[in-house]
């Protein structure tokens, strides 16, 4: 067991989820993920990103022996001072991973007409991030696509606001968006200039919904003429909707679409 703060494996850990995070995660290939949700999904699920080391307080070990069998992953077993250290909560679960980013390119998804995506522009907030793949996963879009100087799929605070979505939904960063409408998907944003109402919008194709920075809105969709701009009508007295709020609306009506 780890009992030493001063441990290699606390230095390294501490440098994924450090204000350096970023830079080592890329160049690593490696990000962390915390708590009983992530295990549950990361355990449970044959896709998604791969644990290659455990860390597990007694408490954690003995969270985790009731779903799933953990022997064959590399466990290492550490006090719950170490716990607290390399933690970012303030009560940990007992339960953290070092997992590996998966190494797939866009160019593998199967386009069959079907699909369905949303695309991130220089979203910044993790939080908002993080809802939004969740709520990707829970209507069943086939990817989230973010774009060059997006915020980070897999900085801590994403992960834990995906609330083990990140293991369902494949994630694709730093992908221009004339580079995703060159494959011939149809796209569209929000706005409240659009030409149409969201309920009446249909696509017989392949779709990406494309979502701007929360404080400067899409500016590409000034610029691409591809994009097409529709609205949510809002009857009430709010002017707009967060970003995560508005998106979720929008999977809900692809996932409902007709053909």
């Amino acid at each position: 067991m780890i009992e030493s703060l001063n441990s290699p494996h606390v230095a390294r850990v501490k440098a994924l989820i450090g204000s350096r995070g970023v830079k080592e995660r890329r160049n690593t290939g490696q990000f962390v993920a915390e708590g009983m949700q992530f295990a549950r999904e990361a355990l449970l699920s044959h896709s998604g990103p791969q644990i290659e080391t455990l860390y597990l307080t007694v408490n954690g070990r003995n969270k985790l022996d009731e779903i799933a069998d953990v022997s064959p992953l590399n466990v290492i077993d550490v006090s719950d001072e170490v716990m607290k250290e390399i933690s970012e909560t303030i009560t940990p679960q007992g339960i953290l991973a070092i997992c590996t980013i998966p190494k797939i390119e866009f160019s593998s998804i199967n386009l069959n007409g079907s699909r369905k995506f949303i695309y991130l522009s220089e979203v910044q907030d993790p939080g908002n991030a993080g809802t939004i793949l969740r709520s990707a996963d829970a209507f069943g879009m086939d990817a989230v696509i973010t774009s060059p100087g997006s915020v980070d799929m897999y900085s801590p605070k994403v992960v834990r606001s995906t609330a083990g979505s990140l293991w369902h939904i494949p994630v694709f960063e730093s992908v221009a968006i004339e580079d995703l409408l060159s494959l011939g998907i149809k796209a569209f944003s929000l706005g409240a200039t659009g030409s149409k109402a969201l309920s009446s919008f249909v696509s017989t194709s392949d779709t990406v919904a494309v979502f701007g920075n929360e404080a400067r809105g899409l500016a590409t969709a000034q610029e691409v003429a591809q994009i097409e701009v529709v609205s949510i009508p809002m009857p009430g007295n709010a002017e707009s909707l967060n970003l995560s709020a508005a998106a979720s609306i929008v999977m809900y009506h692809l996932s409902n679409m007709p053909r």
